[in-house]
């Protein structure tokens, strides 16, 4: 089982296949293995990394609150470039792992191939907004600690993750899940490297901020796929596999 060790944090990840890197995040609640069904296909013609984010499935969950934070993600997925001797590569995710891929390019632009942003949004400019979205962090977090792992929701991309700790969970929800500020939402104009917004179109809660991104990032690619929810990789596998592929053939090839 490969893990990489971050400052005594063991995190777990696989690599699949070969050729150009795509590095995918999952979501809040999820793991690496909600990415099964679409890593055969990938992997066909590109190294694809998936991992488990501290406090989630198989990677470590620390005691100290402190070690959750948008920037210790996006230093993990960082380690986890360098691990595998990658300087540049194509940052995907759903849901907290696309805004994580998000974060990342703004910490990192130099090392972005491309975006792939599934089923998230960019945080909010809207100060009563964001702290909406932090009281419900909250409320997900004192659930972890009271109900443990049976406050886990039926989505997807829950159903097809395990977990070993609530308590990393609930730290996660205050660490990495709440937002403090406004900076991603406010450089989406200023990215400059091919960008994929995927949402499935029974995903009400995100489909404004998919536009939203569609609109504010130049060039964006859009793709809405049929008859998915949330988690779009897993409820229409195919079509997704199809819009990510034909993307990254464009990537490759020079054509956005």
């Amino acid at each position: 089982m490969p893990l990489l060790d971050r400052d005594g944090v063991q995190l777990y990840y696989e690599v699949h296949g070969a050729g150009p890197t795509v590095l995918l995040t999952h979501g809040y609640s999820a793991t690496s293995a909600m990415w099964k069904p679409n890593l055969a296909a990938l992997a066909q013609h590109y190294r694809v990394i998936v991992w488990d984010m501290r406090g989630h499935g198989q990677s470590d969950s620390p005691p100290d609150p402190a070690a959750y934070s948008e920037e210790a993600t996006v230093g993990d997925m960082v380690a986890l470039l360098d691990i595998q001797g990658v300087r540049q590569a194509v940052i995907g995710g759903l849901s907290l792992g696309g805004y994580m891929s998000l974060a990342f390019h703004l910490a990192h632009p130099d090392r972005v191939r491309a975006l792939m942003l599934f089923d998230t949004g960019p945080g909010y400019k809207n100060d009563e907004a964001r702290a909406g979205w932090n009281r419900r962090a909250e409320e997900t977090a004192r659930a972890f600690e009271t109900r443990g792992l049976a406050a886990l929701g039926r989505s997807a991309e829950v159903v097809a993750s395990s977990h070993r700790s609530a308590q990393g969970l609930a730290h996660a929800a205050r660490g990495m899940l709440a937002q403090r500020d406004a900076r991603v939402i406010s450089t989406l104009e200023a990215i400059r490297v091919p960008t994929l917004v995927l949402a499935g179109a029974k995903d009400e809660p995100f489909l404004a901020a998919t536009e939203y991104m569609a609109r504010k990032i130049p060039g964006a690619t859009k793709v809405i796929i049929p008859d998915a929810g949330h988690a779009a990789n897993l409820d229409q596998p195919e079509a997704f596999n199809r819009a990510v592929l034909a993307f990254l053939q464009r990537v490759s090839a020079g054509t956005v």
